[in-house]
């Protein structure tokens, strides 16, 4: 492998994304280098969210490479791309394919939960966080997506309370994850946890549509969003 190449995955591995690329945009592409350089550059350009390239770059690999493990991370990292740009359907079905290629991953079935909840078809939805959840009972992320399906579809009260409790518990800074503690108190009726929770989850993420729309429901005030800053 090119020695730029190694520098430049050596580099994505701390996170210096920009650093990697920086190497990469130096680098020919050859015959013997395109998919190690279309992969490399992919992952970069959707770390820094360039959308565009890095759907450019990750969509080469998914068609020419024959590395399976290559190809289901490429797959995985276009359905992030796809749900990040509002492009739910093609997102779930990236995500449909590894999952019927039996990469069904906590983390691929909980993305498949987030974007088909997006699509607004909340027992599909259900049904993939259930399984995440069931692939690992502790993961805060698939606990939190089921909790929060469940309290907004007024579902099994107990259960969805208690799966974003844990969540919380796991990472107690997570705005997200107090957002849907605190839409679970709401919706159970429980207004002074709702209130705490949601305040919390305002002061961590004030600008977040969906935490501001939460806390209007319970008169929280509202701190400035960023637009009306500028």
């Amino acid at each position: 492998m090119d020695p730029e190449l190694l520098e430049a995955m050596r580099l994505y591995s701390e996170k210096d994304w920009r650093g990697a690329l920086g190497v990469l945009d130096g680098l020919a592409s050859t015959e013997a280098n395109h998919l190690d350089l279309a992969y490399l550059l992919g992952l970069c350009h959707a770390r820094l969210e360039d959308w565009d390239e890095a759907l450019l770059f990750l969509e080469q690999v998914v068609t020419a490479s024959e590395d399976e493990d290559r190809v289901n991370q490429c797959r995985l990292s276009l359905a992030y791309v796809y749900a990040m740009t509002g492009r739910s359907r093609l997102a779930e079905y990236e995500l449909g394919r590894l999952v019927n290629s039996g990469f069904a991953s906590t983390q691929v079935l909980s993305a498949l939960g987030h974007t088909l909840w997006k699509q607004g078809r909340a027992d599909d939805a259900e049904k993939a966080y259930a399984e995440a959840v069931g692939t690992d009972p502790e993961s805060a992320t698939a606990l939190n997506g089921l909790g929060y399906v469940l309290a907004c579809e007024g579902k099994d009260a107990a259960r969805a309370l208690t799966c974003c409790r844990k969540a919380v518990d796991q990472d107690p800074d997570n705005a997200a994850y107090l957002d849907s503690l605190g839409w679970a108190y709401y919706r159970l009726g429980f207004e002074a946890e709702a209130r705490e929770y949601l305040s919390r989850a305002l002061e961590r993420a004030p600008g977040e549509a969906e935490i501001r729309e939460h806390a209007r429901s319970l008169s929280i005030p509202l701190p400035p969003d960023e637009d009306s800053r500028s």
